[in-house]
């Protein structure tokens, strides 16, 4: 805030009556009273508070200021969406116009007889509009929105108007004026904008009492939109940032309060240890974004090895990362810590009849459009004025030499005589003109000199009055079709400066990325199963796994209890740990088996459960709630395992049976809290693993979502199929790379990508490419041979690329040949499985033709029967890759293949 502006109190009554009307309305008057600024408190003698009034002027002091900064200083007008200040500098640029270049103080200078405040706020202002690049020509150095390096001081610095807005901002006959502060000049009350420049340029201003924050929209789909309200057709409206990035709009809420718009950066994987960010989000700059990146990397969020920042007039940042550390996970976690990902909430608040509206931005551009077609229309009725006139004084000067009325002024010694002579001789015309003559119309016909009389051609004087009939009935047919004026007024602006103005944000929908498991994990988790004791202090004590400060632990006792905890650096959970580990609230795949004696005597239970759904720091007890209950067996299956165990009981007693095997896969999966299938009601003497378990659970269903080009277990997007956990996918890129990898959520994906499926090792990939080198086409049959690893399958020519890619068993494309010297060849049909067969993956391949190719089609494939694939029994039900990133460790079992009782 400027400290000269504070001292400023509003003059303009009649506004600040208006405004405090409006603010008392919407409960402002309980402000005063809060604040003090009607009462305040004293102490008597008796020790008591007594209330003591405010009167005067101090009693509106209050509303006086806040109108003043809502109306003259933080809030955009509806009509023209300029503040008072940029108003002024946008007339004061006018002033100064003549074509050429004005210094920067020059025109600061200049807007200071109409803006009472310091130079520095007029200085500022002036630089946020110039670097809009919409209605300033800036010259020199204006800063970069992009670094967020400031402008050169204002005498170093020059401006004009810019093309477009001398097109579309000043309009003086139609301008409403009013008097600048000191009453000594005119200054427009409003700009007659023909075009929404409050959503193309944004506004945020801070008042009294209220904000606003209106985002940027596109130039051109503004043009469109205001069309198709003209139109009457729906349309939308979405913010576009010049700082480019990615956006979610899908909370927009119309601009309106209440709503929320995610932008990021634009962050790609340069290699294998390098990530660059190319786009950054709306509100940084390269600065802000670098030192977060930083201090995420100082509160071991992120593990980076060094930065690097490229940028000049487009962004480059480049992040070294340390070797083994995973890209997609780091790209995760720069946009859950740092500025890499920012959240933007609009709040769309105008000044309308000097009256504070909350609106959203369609409505704002409703009312912009039809300010716009107002105010062609006033511009039209002017101009059809100015033409009648024009056509007036021709036809009477016309007349006027023709009929020679200019002979006998001679005989007429005074003005009132003459023009009663002047009159007489008109009146038999007066029908034609299109209105009354009046003694100015007269004084003009006596004062044209005798050189024009002598020298007048009425030929021409009837093609000039001719030619101002057409302009005539083509304003007034503008008039009367008015709405398609307009539509052709903008469709015009948009021809003439949308050039160059194209759609920079890219909108897409986000996917939520989860902290927890994007979170570096820096440190390491301890456990003293005995005393009960967990954290990341315990560093004497056993080592569990490393973790992050953000991650919580699941804990299972001896007598059954099992707690969720945050990660702490000593934490009391429980004597007797059996397990710990990392807990995902949103792993339903990770299955417990438990056996449990139920009290000290008790039977034995078995139970398989997950768990999902709990509060932290609470105790669930897992057995029947008996006094003296105790784990006798446990293991904790990322896949949903069920091994097959025996049970050895006690010789007690006339026993006959006490050896048998139990299959875990036979008990259902129920909830923790159920109390399970009874094993036996004699005492147990151990438990040993028979046979490692299997998964029973279903092959996990993975899906493509493009809209953010990660991979979902929602059933979002285009299914990939079924995996099992040795299943893989394969991924093929436009510059004719390929890898085959394991279906990570975290993974990120190329907007390149032309193949993305569940991956058969024994099925072939065809490929046609352009040897660089060569100058040939060539076609290539093989098959993937390392794995987790890019790699191209196209020579490394500069000029080499990737025609078409199959995955077809027999695929077939149509080559497209270049007319040669008038002739056109014939379209040919290849058949890639006859014309080569399956190759090494670096193979060159066979030549495909030796004309020069138009282009290459890729056809329906031939038909092809898969044969039936042989499951092994002992792999079949599998489940498919797990995509937790930590699997968890049950209890293991001795060298003898034994779980030791408790």
């Amino acid at each position: 805030m400027d400290e000269d502006e504070d001292n400023i109190i509003p003059n303009e009554d009649e506004n600040k009556e208006e405004l405090n009307e409006s603010l008392n309305e919407e409960g402002f008057e309980d402000i005063k009273t809060s604040t003090g600024m009607q009462h305040f408190y004293e102490n008597n003698d008796e020790g008591s508070d007594t209330i003591t009034k405010v009167t005067g002027m101090y009693k509106d002091w209050f509303l006086d200021y806040a109108s003043y900064v809502i109306l003259e200083r933080a809030v955009p007008a509806i009509e023209d969406g300029f503040k008072p200040v940029q108003r002024r500098i946008m007339h004061s640029l006018k002033e100064l116009d003549d074509g050429r270049y004005n210094k920067v103080a020059n025109v600061v200078g200049h807007t200071m007889q109409y803006h009472p405040h310091g130079d520095q706020s007029i200085g500022d202002a002036m630089v946020q509009i110039g670097q809009k690049e919409l209605l300033i020509d800036c010259q020199g150095n204006w800063g970069n929105i992009l670094t967020g390096d400031s402008a050169a001081a204002s005498r170093y610095i020059e401006a004009r108007l810019s093309k477009f807005a001398l097109e579309v901002l000043y309009s003086p006959k139609i301008t409403d004026w009013g008097v600048s502060y000191d009453g000594r000049r005119a200054e427009p009350n409003n700009l007659p904008v023909k075009f929404p420049l409050l959503l193309a340029s944004g506004a945020e201003g801070i008042a009294v009492g209220l904000s606003t924050k209106v985002l940027p929209h596109n130039f051109n789909e503004l043009i469109d939109a205001s069309i198709k309200i003209l139109k009457g057709k729906p349309f939308t409206l979405f913010p576009d940032f010049q700082t480019a990035g990615i956006a979610d709009v899908s909370n927009y809420n119309d601009g309106m309060r209440g709503g929320r718009v995610r932008v990021r950066a634009k962050i790609a994987q340069l290699d294998k240890n390098t990530l660059v960010i190319t786009q950054i989000p709306f509100s940084t700059n390269t600065t802000t974004l670098i030192d977060s990146i930083l201090k995420a990397n100082e509160k071991g969020k992120i593990k980076i090895k060094k930065i690097e920042d490229n940028t000049a007039a487009e962004v480059e940042i480049l992040i070294h990362l340390f070797p083994g550390v995973s890209p997609d996970k780091t790209i995760d976690a720069l946009f859950a810590f740092t500025g890499c990902e920012t959240s933007v909430a609009p709040l769309g608040c105008v000044i309308e009849d000097n009256k504070p509206l909350f609106v959203g931005v369609s409505h704002m551009l409703k009312i912009s459009t039809q300010r716009t077609v107002d105010l062609l229309r006033q511009e039209l009725e002017i101009q059809l004025e100015e033409l009648k006139n024009k056509w007036h004084f021709s036809t009477l000067e016309k007349i006027f030499i023709r009929e020679e009325m200019y002979i006998d002024f001679k005989l007429y010694s005074d003005r009132e005589s003459l023009y009663v002579y002047m009159y007489d001789r008109f009146e038999p015309f007066k029908k034609s003109f299109v209105r009354a003559i009046e003694d100015d119309d007269l004084q003009k016909l006596t004062q044209i000199p005798m050189i024009r009389i002598t020298r007048f051609d009425s030929d021409k004087a009837d093609d000039f009055i001719a030619k101002l009939e057409d302009e005539m009935k083509e304003v007034q047919h503008h008039l009367d079709n008015l709405i398609d004026f307009a539509i052709a007024f903008f469709a015009k602006l948009k021809e003439k400066y949308g050039k160059g103005r194209e759609r920079q944000t890219e909108l897409r929908s986000f996917d939520n990325i989860e902290a927890t498991k994007v979170a570096l994990r820096n440190t390491k988790l301890y456990v003293n199963r005995e005393e009960g004791f967990i954290g990341t202090g315990l560093k004497k004590d056993e080592y569990v796994t490393d973790c992050s400060d953000i991650d919580d632990v699941i804990v299972f006792l001896r007598d059954g209890k099992m707690m969720i905890c945050k990660v702490d650096e000593k934490k009391f959970v429980g004597k007797d740990i059996i397990h710990i580990a990392i807990f995902d609230k949103s792993d339903k795949r990770t299955i417990y088996n438990m056996i449990y004696r139920d009290g000290k005597s008790g039977p034995a239970y078995i139970k398989r459960f997950n768990v999902s759904g709990v509060t932290r720091d609470k105790l669930y007890d897992l057995t029947n709630e008996t006094k003296g209950s105790q784990i006798l067996y446990f293991t904790c299956n990322p896949n949903g395992e069920a091994e097959v165990i025996t049970i050895i009981l006690r010789q007690i007693g006339s026993i006959k049976k006490l050896k048998w095997d139990l299959d875990f896969a036979d008990i259902a999966i129920k909830g923790r809290a159920s109390k399970g299938n009874l094993v036996t009601k004699y005492p147990i003497k151990k438990i040993e693993i028979k046979e490692k378990g299997i998964s029973t659970l279903k092959p996990r269903k993975i899906w493509f979502d493009d809209t953010v080009q990660r991979l979902n277990v929602d059933g979002r997007g285009e299914l990939l199929g079924e995996f099992r956990p040795n299943d893989k996918i394969l991924v093929i890129s436009q510059t004719g790379k390929l890898k085959v990898i394991t279906p990570e959520l975290s993974t990120h994906f190329d907007e390149d990508m032309v193949v993305l499926e569940k991956w058969h090792p024994k099925k072939p990939i065809s490929a046609i490419y352009y040897d660089g080198e060569k100058e040939r086409y060539y076609v290539k049959r093989f098959l993937v041979e390392t794995e987790n690893k890019e790699e191209s399958f196209i020579t490394d020519h500069p000029k080499s690329q990737l025609e078409i890619v199959s995955t077809d068993h027999r695929p077939m494309a149509e080559l497209v040949f270049t007319k040669v010297k008038g002739v056109q060849k014939e379209n040919q049909t290849v058949d890639i499985e006859s014309f080569i067969s399956v190759k090494g993956f670096k193979a060159l391949g066979n030549q495909l033709t030796t004309d020069k190719l138009k282009q290459v089609n890729l056809l329906e494939p031939l038909p092809y029967e898969e044969p039936e694939e042989v499951v092994p029994e002992e792999v079949e039900g599998e489940t498919e890759v797990n995509i937790v990133d930590e699997d968890i460790e049950g209890i293991q079992p001795d060298e003898d293949g034994q779980i030791t009782l408790f």
